[in-house]
């Protein structure tokens, strides 16, 4: 209660009586101007005060309502009996509450550089009662409301409120009516609440252990102390403060502070009532005091591009793939069929968003018999043209193709039609775009503080900086959030070789050795071994792939078990060869005449091939810029073009290794592949006077993949080299490689690859006498696939004439151009 002055009947001076009489005449003059500013925001809190609470005016039953915030001017009904938090008043001064408000409070909250704004917003024990405190630009009046008392705050200027109410104990809640100019918010104080990340999940991140780092850091919606909300978390160790802002707040982040998390450089608010839409990034107040509007690093959903803001998003998708997810893993991808389409998402039909994308993707897959497809970089990338190399949001699906869940969707579909799903993953480098990841809080960051170590030199971006725990973490858990989240099932890693070489790229001067002297990163190495390891222990049945083009020692190799150059083996499960891809290409684009002097580029890869578990990929990188179209870049007329691409494809899906194609190339595309308007679908149109050409091609894909799945011998024993026989590899001068494949049983199947466009009877090859026949299950130039149909229409059988160091042979026709696979009849 506000003590009242001595009644006129007491015993004092008539010069006390004069004063007090003159002070409270006083203070109703200062009641009265105040009533006058505050008459229009008090009708709308009034307005809004939520249901069965009761302010000093609506207290009729009481009899002496008496200020209750120094300072503030608000009544509340008088104390009873059964509220023990409330206290005895102090008495109002018209003075603003700053109580236990250290100097320069103000200022560094209005500067945003404040490191702990709950330490001086929201609700406080105070000598007196409970301090409550608050900041909100631009509002016209601030009150708090527990239970039924209301307090209205005094207006301290700059957008900050305070009040001092007699109450015992900081209530363990309350709210906030803010007026502003037409409307009042009802909403609780973002400042009342304890941190919303744990002591445990800051010792991993300070560790740089969290493997489940998308948890603890961006945007979450949670529920925490009882509120429904969004906890904003951000790792900026340099900053000098951080800010919220976004559609909440007009993108004003000046009246939301966040707090800093002590050592491990994370940055915290809760922020009730926010959820699902809202768009936000973070205001950072870098070291020099300048200031930098960033999107999340962590957001797992952004705006289109080249709209940059992050967004706050919950998935609500329910899984259907119950039956792939727990197979998997059932056997080894090493000892199984793994033929892979690679597909750009936003060209393979262009327009089609993830959804429709569901629709026609897995059954144009599944009829072409592939087992996975491989996306390109769905991770969110601001320039389309990179294709998805550029990375800037690694935890978003990129929202030009839909929402997250759109993106599962996808996924579902795909393995409910039986269809594995590789994702491109590019933890080399990302972009230096001012709005993301480049000197995220001012300084370097996630780059190498070096700027010969931080900046690519091939593509005018920025290397991670692989020896920092916590850009070491926020890589290793992108890539279990892919696989967990999102249940892909392998990531193949872009650019590896540029990440293992310090040199890469660089000239003398360039570079600087590591420890010992030489030219491997170190650090790289063992980021690569960690996640690979991580990936493998949290995800059974997902396969990790290295796009590494060098003759780096133990790529596929365990990490426990170390090399010749003293390094572990890097840990991946399988490693594009690029000496197979580079080699064989180069073969086919002679002249046939020419051929035989390039002979060993075609068998040069069974030199290396047990070194490594290897993919043999005609990727779009083939494609592109000048290479042309896989077709275009065979010698001679269309028809020689054709064939030779189908007798190229049929060596690839023979030779040890497993297959992967891009798209449009199982048609035979003739134009290069453009992100901008994709694959030439058109050449399938049956109005097309060539279209019989392009779909014959594409059958052709079609009985590979078949014949592949049911023939053991083409992959059991990929990695194994007792799964391979050489039977003719130098038949230089007849453009002719011959060779057995072998399952784990023993059944062979023999592959003849012919590359000149002559027809050769009677060709004889040596083969085991263990077979009693032999009979063709493809021919490359069969009449359906438009070729000329030169086959072997009966099973063969050996004869007793010695070749090729067998004592029997067969006697074949080999087409023009085109291989031919023969199994035991």
């Amino acid at each position: 209660m506000t003590p009242r002055p001595p009644s006129d009947d007491s015993p004092k001076k008539n010069g006390a009586k004069k004063s007090a009489a003159a002070k409270k005449t006083a203070v109703k003059k200062t009641a009265a101007k105040k009533a006058v500013v505050k008459k229009a925001v008090v009708k709308k809190v009034a307005a809004q005060k939520p249901a069965g609470s009761k302010t000093a005016k609506d207290s009729k039953d009481s009899k002496d309502s008496k200020v209750s915030a120094k300072g503030a001017g608000a009544r509340i009904p008088e104390p009873r009996a059964a509220e023990p938090n409330v206290a005895e008043p102090a008495v109002a001064d018209g003075a603003p509450v700053l109580a236990g408000l250290e100097s320069g409070d103000r200022e560094r909250l209005l500067s945003g550089t404040h490191h702990d704004p709950h330490g001086v917003l929201g609700a406080h024990p105070v000598p007196g009662g409970v301090a409550f405190r608050a900041f909100r630009p631009y509002a016209l009046g601030v009150s708090v409301v527990t239970g039924d008392l209301r307090a209205e705050l005094h207006d301290d200027g700059d957008g900050f409120f305070s009040g001092l109410v007699p109450l015992r104990a900081v209530p363990e809640a309350y709210r906030l009516l803010v007026a502003y100019e037409g409307t009042v918010q009802d909403t609780e104080d973002a400042y009342r609440f304890l941190p919303a990340l744990g002591e445990f999940d800051l010792h991993l991140l300070g560790e740089g252990r969290h493997e489940e780092l998308w948890r603890a850091l961006g945007a979450e919606p949670m529920v925490h102390q009882g509120v429904t909300g969004t906890r904003f978390t951000v790792w900026a160790p340099n900053a000098r403060g951080v800010r919220l802002a976004g559609t909440f707040n007009f993108w004003d982040g000046t009246g939301y502070p966040m707090r800093s998390l002590g050592s491990s450089g994370v940055w915290e608010l809760f922020v009730p009532a926010i959820g699902e839409g809202e768009l936000y990034k973070f205001e950072i107040t870098r070291p020099d005091g300048s200031r930098t509007l960033r999107a999340d690093p962590m957001a797992r959903r952004t705006e289109v591009p080249p709209r940059t803001s992050s967004i706050v998003t919950e998935s609500s998708h329910v899984w259907r793939d119950e039956e792939w997810m727990a197979a998997r893993g059932a056997r080894p991808v090493h000892e199984a069929p793994l033929s892979v389409y690679e597909v750009h998402l936003p060209s393979w039909r262009p327009g089609l968003t993830y959804r429709q994308l569901a629709e026609q993707l897995p059954a144009y897959v599944s009829d072409l018999g592939f087992t996975h497809v491989e996306l390109m970089p769905v991770a969110e990338h601001p320039f389309g043209g990179s294709w998805g190399y550029q990375v800037t949001g690694f935890y978003a699906p990129t929202a030009r193709l839909g929402t997250p869940d759109d993106f599962k969707h996808l996924v579902d579909a795909l393995h409910r039609a039986g269809i594995g799903v590789l994702m491109d993953w590019v933890p080399a480098h990302f972009p230096r775009d001012e709005w993301a990841l480049a000197e995220f809080d001012g300084r370097p960051l996630y780059e190498h503080a070096d700027p010969q170590r931080a900046a690519h030199p091939d593509w005018g971006t920025l290397e991670f900086d692989y020896g920092r725990r916590e850009v070491r973490n926020f890589l290793v858990a992108n890539a279990v959030y892919w696989c967990e989240e999102f249940h892909i099932d392998g990531l193949r890693v872009d650019a590896v070789a540029s990440m293992l070489y310090l040199d890469y790229s660089r000239e003398p001067g360039q570079w600087t050795p590591n420890e010992h002297g030489g030219r491997e990163n170190p650090d790289a190495v063992a980021f690569l071994q960690e996640m690979n390891a991580t990936v493998y222990r949290r995800a059974p049945g997902v396969v990790t792939i290295a796009e590494e083009s060098t003759a780096w020692d133990g790529v596929t190799r365990a990490t426990h078990h170390t090399g010749p150059g003293g390094f572990g083996g890097l840990g991946f499960g399988l490693k594009w060869n690029m000496g197979w891809m580079h080699d064989s290409l180069s073969y086919v684009q002679h002249e046939p005449v020419h051929r035989k002097y390039h002979h060993n580029e075609m068998t040069f890869s069974m030199v290396y091939a047990y070194s490594e578990n290897y993919v043999l990929p005609i990727s779009h990188d083939e494609v592109v810029h000048g290479k042309r179209s896989l077709v275009s870049k065979m010698p001679g007329d269309w028809w020689q073009q054709r064939a030779t691409t189908r007798a190229y494809l049929g060596f690839m899906w023979a030779h040890p290794g497993k297959q992967l194609l891009f798209m449009g190339q199982e048609f035979a595309q003739g134009a290069e592949w453009s992100e901008a308007h994709g694959p030439d679908w058109w050449l399938l149109d049956p109005a097309y006077p060539a279209e019989p050409d392009h779909r014959g091609v594409r059958d052709l894909v079609r009985d590979l993949n078949t014949v592949y799945r049911h023939e053991p011998a083409l992959w059991q024993r990929d990695t194994d080299p007792a799964g391979f026989t050489w039977i003719a590899g130098d038949a230089a001068d007849d453009n002719v490689l011959a060779f057995l494949r072998h399952d784990a049983d023993g059944t062979p199947l023999l592959a003849v690859c012919h590359f000149s466009p002559v027809v050769r009877h009677d060709y004889r090859l040596g083969i085991p006498e263990s077979v009693p026949a032999w009979h063709e299950v493809l021919n490359t130039d069969a009449t359906r696939y438009g070729g000329s149909d030169v086959h072997n229409p009966h099973p063969v059988k050996p004869e007793p004439h010695p070749a090729h160091a067998h004592p029997t042979s067969l006697r074949l026709t080999l087409p023009p151009l085109a291989t031919i696979w023969l199994r035991p009849a």
